[in-house]
């Protein structure tokens, strides 16, 4: 008997401990395999792929509680609705959802509601990729399809969300049509690929785009978005494949309204190209008043410098010559400072052996006396050096021999440099220095292919931003020497019209960017290591 509670009790300690370990265990579940299954439509109301639609809301039932994410850039609705559907749930997982269309439907029209990958399952957030949905307000389905490629036409990475359209060319179509009126049809490539398919087509003759909608409004704004076009009427059907270069126009010339930036500078901003516009006062200036126009580096901006003067208001003329359009504006002083001469230089401690010091200028230089200027080496052995003015820019440049591991200073002294209103420089010193050559690699490029000359090659970083550049109007190996190590990639411009700099095109003009080709890899530089590439490039 004893022996029996012995066991009896053996028994029942270790089925507590059991039963302990067993709760101890669920604060740290082993789970099992991680769902992938995406949610499986069920059915729809009306079924998928009817005919002669003639209500206003639609069904879709799922086999899993679901969730809508980023619906609104992901769903597409071709031909584009007037009004964004409604579509709900989306507070929370529902194992339906359920669209309401808000718009009076066109007759004898195919639809297609592409959801992108907005239907996700509830807990893992596994994607129905590119679900549609598909009805016809006719006796038929249209049937008939096209596809593509949308590539950007200066970068090597295409942008997201890329709407592609189809216009049908019928009697009310022209040019200024997309940027008034949506698509016939339309889809997007979302942010996942830049191929493009559009569906449930029917025959005739089409315009077709392709827009990076920034407005998401499906027409084009030229001040916001990138477009692409082909430039023959695509015919529906065709096996063709078609491909859109994305690129951001040169705006349609527009200036805003002037204003004082500093006592001694107006301000005039504007679209378009700065050599179009003239700027002239209307109201008679004193005679110890000079003016000087200047554009300001990277922006859109023209700067009207003028000395001081105690006019209340000065009225301008804006000309553009070659549209002969003339605004006038009136431009009222106001209580400032004026902008004073500052210098600042593009080079901090370590030089590379192919730079240029430069000096920039806060305010119009209009001269340079050298003879106030010294460059030394090692701060005690005077150097020869050159200068530059650059006006455009508003810097000097100022070239020495460098050589390996040294330190220079760069000195200049009261007066070596004026600006437009008669102020100078105080001292200024910089000191600099270079490294080894081993520090840094070599890289060279064999260009061949189907390369069409002038060409500007440009050796660029991870980001695409430009390091270096070389304009070759013949064939020529293309060397890129002292490279700091790291990841460079070469972008070959061909500059069709010879002005020295990418140029982009034209919808009304029917003119296509300057094309623009990658080599294909990043190519690593090491320090104190040399490389040499064969770039062939493809037609």
């Amino acid at each position: 008997m004893l022996l029996l509670k012995r066991t009896l009790s053996a028994i029942f300690l270790l089925f507590m401990a059991a039963a302990l370990w067993q709760c101890a265990r669920r604060g740290t579940p082993s789970g099992g395999p991680k769902d992938v299954t995406p949610p499986v439509l069920l059915r729809t109301e009306p079924e998928n792929l009817s005919t002669n639609f003639k209500g206003n809301k639609i069904r879709l039932y799922f086999d899993e509680y679901i969730k809508l994410e980023d619906v609104q850039n992901q769903m597409i609705v071709s031909p584009p609705l007037k009004y964004i559907p409604e579509i709900k749930p989306q507070g929370g997982p529902s194992k339906f959802i359920e669209i309401t269309i808000k718009d009076t439907l066109q007759e004898n029209t195919t639809y297609t509601i592409n959801f992108g990958q907005s239907i996700v399952d509830n807990n893992e957030g596994n994607p129905n990729s590119f679900l549609t949905y598909v009805f016809s307000t006719g006796d038929y389905l249209d049937s008939l399809q096209i596809s593509g490629l949308v590539q950007d036409a200066f970068n090597r990475e295409p942008d997201d969300f890329v709407s592609v359209m189809l216009y049908e060319i019928d009697s009310a179509y022209n040019d200024s049509t997309i940027y008034k009126f949506p698509p016939n049809y339309i889809t997007n490539t979302l942010d996942s690929t830049p191929v493009f398919q559009l569906k449930n087509l029917k025959a005739g003759n089409y315009a077709l785009i392709a827009l990076k909608d920034v407005g998401k409004n499906n027409v084009f704004d030229q001040r916001a978005d990138k477009i692409g076009f082909v430039e023959d009427t695509v015919k529906i059907p065709t096996d063709s494949l078609f491909l859109l270069k994305l690129f951001k126009e040169v705006p349609d010339y527009a200036i805003s309204v002037p204003s004082y930036a500093a006592k001694n500078k107006i301000i005039f901003g504007y679209r378009g190209k700065a050599d179009e516009i003239k700027i002239e006062p209307l109201t008679v200036l004193p005679d110890s008043v000079q003016t000087l126009i200047t554009k300001e580096p990277d922006k859109d901006t023209l700067n009207f410098w003028l000395t001081p003067t105690d006019l209340d208001s000065i009225v301008f003329t804006v000309t553009n010559e070659q549209q002969k359009l003339v605004d006038t504006f009136t431009v009222k002083s106001r209580k400032l400072a004026m902008d004073s001469l500052k210098l600042s230089t593009n080079i901090r401690g370590k030089m590379n052996f192919t730079d240029t010091l430069s000096l920039l200028a806060t305010t119009p230089l209009v001269q340079v006396d050298s003879s106030k200027i010294s460059v030394a080496l090692n701060d005690s052995i005077p150097i020869g050096f050159n200068w530059a003015l650059d006006t455009l820019r508003n810097k000097v440049n100022i070239g020495f021999p460098l050589e390996a591991n040294q330190g220079y200073s760069v000195k200049l002294l009261p007066g070596a440099l004026t600006d437009f209103f008669g102020m100078q420089n105080d001292t200024l010193a910089y000191n600099l220095s270079t490294g080894s050559y081993a520090d840094y690699g070599n890289l060279r490029f064999n260009i061949a292919g189907a390369v069409t000359y002038p060409a500007i090659v440009q050796l660029i970083n991870d980001k695409g931003e430009t390091q270096r550049e070389v304009y070759a109007e013949t064939p020529q190996k293309v060397e890129f020497n002292y490279l700091k190590p790291g990841n460079y990639g070469v972008r070959i411009i061909f500059d069709e019209n010879g002005n020295r700099k990418w140029d982009t095109g034209s919808f009304l003009k029917k003119i296509q960017p300057e094309k623009v080709r990658y080599y294909p890899d990043m190519v690593n530089i090491r320090a104190n290591w040399e490389m040499e590439e064969t770039f062939t490039v493809l037609e």
